[in-house]
């Protein structure tokens, strides 16, 4: 099985690549206290008081949909959703474990309806699942207790089963947190994915059951994997991963961070996967809806250079007004400070055949010498309306390469008059 996942990665992974932006949600018993998904760790709440959580949770009707049609406004293409966080408790009717959405407080398979979302507005369906469970009584034991051991890794394994077996197509398994077992040979990991796979032959799954898999996935950094090694930045929008009503407007990411961070993901071939935190009855916090939409405008307008076949910026220096993403001869100027009628990018060693406005196509004037380009003629304010940052399109007559360094421009000594 580890061979053919290999064998088919490239055509399993065509539509990830090319999706670059999607939603973490993460959603569970923690969103009623407010503070922090690790509540239960980080305060040290007793298992049987913070269990009487599972009975008070009452989302409302559908709030997934909810989430879906921000997601889709954003110019995301995929979810992916704490089916079960470190808590335990698991949001489908599983039956395996009463501690289940189902059979408590929910009264109904909160996975069915998040999928059903998915579906309704066209988008791409990850289940995230915490391996580590603090709920579970061989969670900390098996560690150290054989017996232990193989009951939980066979209740793992029938959990991942059920979600990989009760849904239709799902397209990504997002393990977390592999604590206490401290090897894939303990958790049987290979075994475990090797099931999935079987289950749901396109899935693709993340590197966190201790094995490589598929791609790699930097928290709350942007850090390019080694060339040819798929990965994906998940970050928080404001600081928690769960929900928190405490946090301030300025704690938010704004649009142009949001964006910034988009185009810093797509010129080292990666993704970005920005979470939400939803609050107890399943609403988008309100911050979230009110960021996102400018984004979501902005790619409508300007998605060229983020979505599809992306090749990664290896070549290109930093510049103090904008930064780069490239398409093979096309090279994308994000401009994110806009300087007025002109611009010059110094450094250029790659001939410009053709300068445009990529939001509305219109032709640039550009002079370019020796190791300079100078281009006029724009508009005197940026015209992106949405998050103030215009993108200029380079066609090129080979790959975008430009070299600048730290010194200054050294000029040839004047001749000596006779």
């Amino acid at each position: 099985m580890k061979q053919a996942a290999d064998h088919n990665r490239v055509k399993r992974m065509q539509w990830w690549h090319d999706a670059r932006f999607g939603m973490f949600i993460h959603w569970g018993l923690y969103s009623q206290l407010g503070r922090h998904e690790w509540v239960m760790n980080r305060e040290r709440i007793p298992l049987a008081e913070y269990e009487k959580l599972s009975w008070t949770f009452k989302p409302k009707p559908r709030p997934m949909r909810e989430w879906a049609r921000c997601a889709k406004q954003a110019g995301m293409k995929y979810l992916v959703m704490t089916t079960k966080h470190h808590e335990g408790f698991c949001l489908w009717n599983s039956k395996l474990t009463d501690y289940n959405a189902f059979q408590r407080g929910p009264g109904r398979d909160l996975v069915q309806e998040y999928v059903d979302a998915c579906r309704e507005f066209g988008l791409k369906i990850g289940f995230y699942y915490s391996l580590m469970d603090w709920h579970h009584p061989d969670g900390a034991r098996c560690a150290y207790d054989e017996k232990a051991r193989r009951r939980f890794v066979d209740f793992t394994r029938g959990l991942v089963r059920e979600l990989m077996t009760n849904y239709g197509k799902v397209d990504i398994l997002w393990y977390d947190v592999s604590w206490p077992l401290r090897s894939p040979e303990a958790w049987e990991s290979r075994k475990l994915n090797a099931m999935a796979r079987k289950l749901q032959p396109h899935i693709i799954i993340n590197n966190r059951s201790q094995l490589p898999e598929d791609f790699g996935t930097p928290e709350e950094h942007i850090k390019a994997e080694d060339e040819g090694r798929a990965w994906e930045a998940c970050m928080t929008f404001n600081g928690s991963w769960g929900y928190l009503p405490y946090s301030q407007p300025e704690d938010w990411h704004s649009s142009r961070k949001v964006l910034h961070m988009l185009r810093e993901v797509t010129a080292g071939g990666g993704n970005l996967l920005l979470n939400i935190g939803p609050a107890p009855d399943g609403s988008v916090p309100p911050l979230a809806v009110e960021r996102l939409k400018p984004v979501g405008r902005w790619l409508a307008a300007n998605g060229e250079p983020v979505y599809g076949k992306i090749d990664r910026v290896t070549e290109a220096e930093w510049n103090p007004l904008g930064t780069w993403t490239r398409k093979g001869k096309s090279a994308y100027f994000w401009c994110h400070w806009w300087p007025g009628k002109t611009l010059s990018i110094g450094g250029l060693k790659v001939k410009v055949l053709k300068a445009s406005l990529l939001s509305n196509g219109k032709h640039l004037n550009f002079v370019q010498g020796k190791d300079r380009l100078i281009l006029t003629g724009l508009p005197a304010k940026c015209p992106d309306p949405y998050a103030g940052i215009g993108v200029i399109k380079l066609q090129l007559a080979g790959k975008l390469v430009q070299k600048l360094g730290a010194g200054c421009v050294i000029l040839p000594p004047e001749k000596k008059r006779k």
